[in-house]
């Protein structure tokens, strides 16, 4: 376990960075515009090229080094993030500069589309497999302070600096990290599937057909996706809501960030201590269900005390929910296979997100953003109830039984 640690270790530093950008550009749209379609916008462009590139992320993080991928994806950010810095003096109004936001995030996205298959499919080459739980939820709590930390330093630049010093911190964060992974032991796997670039397309048909046949890996990598499609509304439309109802600055949009991820951070010290029930389906329903009761009393909230106080609350299920299923594809996918799948479940999040935000943005603008909470969050928790009968199961296919694949 001593191991992973400088590994999490950079990737919350370059977390850190990536995700005061983040808060910094789209507070910075928010306030500007009020509008759900440029929110709307920010977040399509944020992941519909990592929809497309988690495809090659996952088949590249089967054919080659983690490691370099890794690296190579920071380093890259950094310096799309470092173009921007040099170019932001240039543009002299408001929809230059937010079309040029929206190619920037655009391009990030792509390279975040190489990093996480290549991060997820690592954990299990340096934790044994009796410690994964543990370890994601070392990671997830690792990752939660940097999510912690980011909103409060993001609206400490937006108050008294600018959004280009925001950039330049990213920067700084991704050159520390990648130092710390550069002397961070990753063990070889040997490459697999077919290696020549022609071949490519026949691996993917690979990933997808192991899905297909493992029903209950490719059903949990589809309860992932409906799960992030129905938390916009309270999750990622949360700006956009206290913008509305309890007032729109730097401060309240601060506030909810710090609140969210530190809910999410007690979810990953809980499931770094506790680990969750042995059998993974119990532990998503569960938070499934609770996501959903939280979320629901968010959108019912007058409040903006009580408003956060449930936001509190829902961030441990959040990160409950994200642990057990990530711990759940570690355990049960083969080893060959690992970049791939989780490309795919990269894949279901940066595809259902943007077509959410496509559909609940524009509609926010039109139907109440309280009754759009309400419903998806009641859909969540029916959604819970079919993995009830699958108590009993906590390993359903082994890697060994697929030869396959291999």
């Amino acid at each position: 376990m001593k191991k992973a640690i400088p590994f999490f270790l950079s990737q919350a530093i370059t977390l850190f960075g990536s995700q005061i950008v983040a808060f910094a550009i789209v507070w910075y749209i928010t306030l500007e515009t009020s509008s759900g379609f440029w929110v709307a916008m920010f977040s399509i462009c944020s992941f519909v090229p990592q929809f497309f590139m988690s495809f090659v992320g996952g088949v590249w993080a089967d054919r080659h080094s983690k490691k370099t991928l890794i690296i190579g994806a920071d380093a890259l950010i950094a310096l799309l993030t470092l173009g921007m810095v040099l170019l932001l003096p240039k543009f002299n109004d408001g929809t230059s500069l937010r079309v040029a936001l929206l190619v920037l995030v655009s391009l990030r996205s792509i390279a975040t589309g190489v990093q996480i298959p290549a991060v997820n499919s690592a954990i299990p080459q340096i934790v044994s497999e009796d410690l994964l739980m543990k370890a994601n939820g070392i990671n997830s709590t690792m990752q939660s302070v940097a999510n912690f930390a980011a909103p409060a330093a993001a609206g400490v630049v937006m108050n008294i600096m600018t959004l280009r010093a925001s950039m330049l911190i990213d920067v700084a964060t991704a050159v520390i990290g990648i130092a710390i992974l550069s002397f961070t032991f990753i063990p070889h796997q040997l490459s697999s599937g077919n290696t020549a670039a022609s071949d490519f397309k026949a691996d993917v048909r690979d990933g997808i057909r192991y899905s297909i046949k493992n029903r209950s890996i490719g059903g949990i990598l589809l309860l992932y996706g409906l799960f992030i499609f129905l938390s916009i509304p309270a999750g990622f439309l949360a700006n956009l809501f206290v913008s509305r109802y309890f007032g729109g600055t730097y401060t309240n949009l601060m506030w909810i960030e710090i609140v969210g991820f530190g809910g999410m951070l007690a979810g990953g010290l809980l499931m770094s201590t506790w680990g969750g029930f042995k059998n993974r389906f119990r532990t998503m329903a569960a938070a499934l269900a609770l996501f959903g009761i939280f979320s629901i009393l968010m959108g019912l909230s007058h409040n903006f005390i009580l408003y956060l106080t449930f936001m509190l609350c829902y961030g441990v299920p959040l990160t409950a929910f994200q642990t057990a299923t990530t711990t759940f594809l570690q355990e049960n996918v083969a080893e060959n296979m690992q970049g791939r799948i989780f490309g795919f479940l990269n894949s279901m999040y940066s595809g259902f997100l943007p077509i959410g935000m496509a559909l609940f943005g524009p509609l926010a603008d039109h139907v109440s953003l309280r009754l759009l909470m309400v419903v998806s969050s009641a859909i969540l928790i029916a959604l819970s109830l079919p993995l009830l009968p699958k108590a009993g199961l906590r390993r359903t296919v082994s890697w060994k039984d697929n030869a396959e694949f291999q």
